[in-house]
This record gives C-alpha cells, structure tokens and sequence, in this order.
C-alpha cells in the first residue's frame, strides 16, 4: 500500500488547512487520454464544503470540464530534503512533505451574479487580514473579465492528506525533522527569486 499508512492522513481538518495556506492548486482532468494539468487559485467554501475557481476561457482544458465530470485537484505544502545528519539514530536520506489531493464532481457556474459573488470571496481570502484591496461587485472590470473565464465548484468525494514527516522514528528524530522542515520553510529565498527575475 503505498504510501505507508503513517504517512496517510485522513484528518479532513488539517487538509483544509494546508488548502487554505498553500491555495495555488494543480487541476487535473483527462480526455481521450491526454492529460490536462493547469495551476490555479481555490478557497474552500465552509458553508457548502466545495472548492471553487476560476480557469481561463481560452485555456484547452476547459474543453475536460464537463457538468459532473470527476476532477482531481493536487495541494502542495512545505517539503524538504530531510539529511540523515540531523536524526539521533542511523537513517537514510529522504524527502519529508506534505500533498494533499481531492478528488470531486464539477459543477460549472454560469450565473453572472454567483460568478461575481465567487470573484468576490477569492479576493477577500487571497487579501487576508489586512484587506488592502477589497473588489466591489459595481467594479465594471469585474463586469468585463466575466466574458473571458469560466467558474466553477468541486464537490470533493474522496480526501488523500500525504504528509511524509518522519512518522516512522524516534520522538527525538521527529521533531529533529518537523524543525528540519520549519527551518527549510522559512529561509530566505531572495536569491532564488533575484536569479529568476533576471533578463
């Protein structure tokens, strides 16, 4: 059975965390096929327990989003190369991370007013708590950009929480790993990012 069942989470809770945290999911269909895999935003609406998100009109996978279609949609939280270095006993090296996957029925959005109303809510999550741009429903590019995407809801049916994080050794050797994985997770990347943004 792979992967191991203690690294198998099936705390619904703690998968909608790492939704919440790391919202740039990977949306997965297929037709004929060919697989479709486009990375875009999802909030999860608490109230009625979906995913909901936007793609592009003029994006070829839309042509797999069909009404109750099964999707796949990939979250991707903090990972790590974990060194045997850090552990207290001997181990090998391995990857520590945590991927979350639902899969669902989709349901296409079509109502100008809801389709606002989900622009609406995406932008008040995305803003977060300091709310520095708040997006009206008068906003008349609002009323533009409707024409050229497609909304839509998941009704996930089956949850996979994957977090790979040294389930498997010693109290000691997990939370060398768990600091191993905060510590990687909050260095500095301004390099990285200098190097990319280079001409």
């Amino acid at each position: 059975m792979y992967p191991p069942p203690h690294h198998q989470s099936h705390d619904i809770e703690k998968m909608i965390l790492t939704i919440k945290h790391f919202p740039l999911g990977m949306l997965v269909t297929a037709i004929g096929g060919k697989p479709f895999v486009t990375h875009i935003p999802f909030i999860y609406n608490e109230t009625s327990k979906k995913l909901v998100a936007h793609i592009d009109r003029s994006n070829p996978q839309l042509e797999t989003l069909t009404e109750n279609a099964e999707v796949t949609v990939v979250f991707k939280g903090p990972d790590t190369y974990i060194s045997p270095s850090i552990y207290t006993t001997p181990q090998l090296p391995t990857w520590n991370y945590i991927i979350v996957h639902i899969t669902g029925k989709l349901k296409l959005l079509n109502n100008a007013e809801i389709v606002k109303q989900t622009m609406m809510a995406m932008t008040k999550f995305m803003e977060g708590d300091a709310q520095k741009f708040s997006l009206k429903k008068d906003d008349s590019r609002m009323e533009r950009l409707i024409d050229y995407i497609q909304a839509f809801e998941i009704e996930p049916t089956h949850w996979e929480g994957k977090f790979k994080l040294s389930q498997d050794k010693n109290v000691q050797d997990f939370e060398n790993a768990k600091q191993e994985l905060k510590r990687s997770s909050e260095k500095d990347v301004s390099t990285f990012i200098e190097k990319i943004y280079k001409k």
